[in-house]
């Protein structure tokens, strides 16, 4: 009977220590979990560039041991496979694979030099680029940075290699880091007064500003390209300056400049007699002129006189259209500024241009145009006769007949009876 009273106390303190070891385990289980760090999880993964690890295809050396002329002709070959491996990965359209091929090649070509490296990093780098592998492309602009930083091969010393930098720099579209390498290469150039490598590297300074749309750099660039082709008398780059600075003034709405460099240009064509050339220059011109003179009214005279050279230009080249373009500005203009007697000899030159051009519906509207000034005028007689024209052309056309019908009533309750 005793034993029976014991058998649920002890039920009890089974229960009991069950509990007690079960909160000991978990506890002992927090805490030691509590004592371990967190493993760091690297953000970026390390470089493969930049790994050093055994190839079978490197020969075994000494330390500093460079290779022979037969293990570096064997390397280059076997490079070169490993490249068209990677091409033909890529094509099939299994980039990892490729661009793990091509990280493989890129560690190889240490060997035989920075030179060879960055030719080939510059490579890759174009394709990563394009293929929109940022990652590689990042890998490829840090391995750029470090062999600039390597202390072994004073680079700035080294125009060749510092040539081959820049244009990796430029394959994988670092604009920032491309126009330091030239600049290092400019400072060079002007130290050992190499007056052709300082234009080269100019020229190469303002396409990756313009690519880039750094429009203020780029004409500061170019116009030091234009002083020098001045003092050298160079004719052609000249000209190839000049056009550039007026269509960098162009983006960046800079008129003044802009009108200052075209008319440089137009003088340039008219002592070549390029009329071509020049009867555009000129509509272009006449508009910087004319947005200017919002400010400075006394340019309008400028815009007036510029649109009259283009399209009498143009109808000496019996280029009508642009003749036609050039009157239809001119025309806006004198009606803008109330000129109308100007405006209406303009139309009447418009529409002998549209007549030799055989523009039936630039005709039209030619005729529309000159009823709409005799209206200004209030000359509703020879608004109604310009309108009747108008009709006539729109009745063959089969075009805008509605609006000619009731631009000719509207008139024709002005006309006295």
């Amino acid at each position: 009977m005793q034993l029976k009273g014991q058998i649920p106390m002890l039920r009890r303190l089974s229960v009991t220590i069950t509990a007690t070891a079960t909160f000991w385990l978990l506890y002992s289980s927090l805490t030691l979990a509590a004592s371990k760090k967190p493993r760091q999880i690297d953000k970026f993964p390390p470089n493969p560039l930049e790994i050093t690890v055994p190839d079978p295809l490197l020969p075994k050396l000494l330390p500093n041991q460079p290779l022979t002329p037969e293990q570096r002709q064997k390397l280059e070959v076997a490079l070169d496979e490993l490249n068209q491996q990677a091409a033909a990965k890529l094509q099939a359209d299994d980039r990892e694979a490729a661009f793990d091929i091509w990280n493989r090649e890129l560690r190889l070509r240490q060997a035989l030099g920075p030179l060879a490296e960055v030719q080939a990093l510059s490579r890759v780098g174009e394709i990563a680029w394009r293929r929109n592998q940022r990652l590689e492309v990042q890998y490829i602009t840090q391995r750029l940075q470090t062999i600039q930083k390597l202390s072994l091969f004073p680079i700035a010393n080294n125009l060749q290699l510092l040539q081959a930098v820049g244009q990796a720099y430029r394959q994988v579209r670092d604009a920032k880091l491309t126009i330091e390498v030239y600049n290092q290469m400019l400072a060079m150039a002007r130290q050992q007064r190499d007056t052709s490598a300082e234009i080269e590297t100019l020229k190469t300074i303002g396409e990756v500003n313009l690519s880039w749309l750094d429009y203020p750099k780029a004409a500061a660039t170019y116009e030091q390209l234009l002083k020098l082709a001045d003092s050298q008398g160079d004719h052609d780059n000249q000209v190839t300056y000049l056009q550039q600075l007026a269509y960098i003034y162009e983006q960046e709405n800079e008129l003044q400049k802009s009108v200052k460099i075209r008319n440089q240009l137009a003088d340039i064509y008219q002592q070549e007699n390029n009329l071509n050339q020049l009867v555009v220059l000129k509509q272009a011109i006449a508009s910087d002129y004319q947005s200017l003179a919002h400010n400075n009214p006394v340019l309008l005279k400028e815009a007036f006189k510029n649109y009259q050279q283009a399209y009498t230009i143009a109808w000496q080249l019996q280029q009508y259209v642009r003749a036609s373009e050039a009157l239809q500005k001119l025309i806006a203009l004198y009606r803008s500024q109330g000129q109308t007697q100007e405006a209406l000899q303009a139309s009447k030159i418009l529409v002998q241009t549209e007549e030799q051009s055989v523009n039936f519906y630039g005709l039209m509207k030619a005729y529309d145009q000159i009823g709409q000034i005799h209206v200004q005028r209030k000359d509703y007689p020879q608004a109604r006769i310009a309108f009747q024209k108008g009709l006539e052309l729109a009745q063959q056309l089969k075009s805008d007949e509605t609006y000619f019908t009731q631009q000719i009533q509207k008139v024709s309750g002005q006309v006295p009876k």
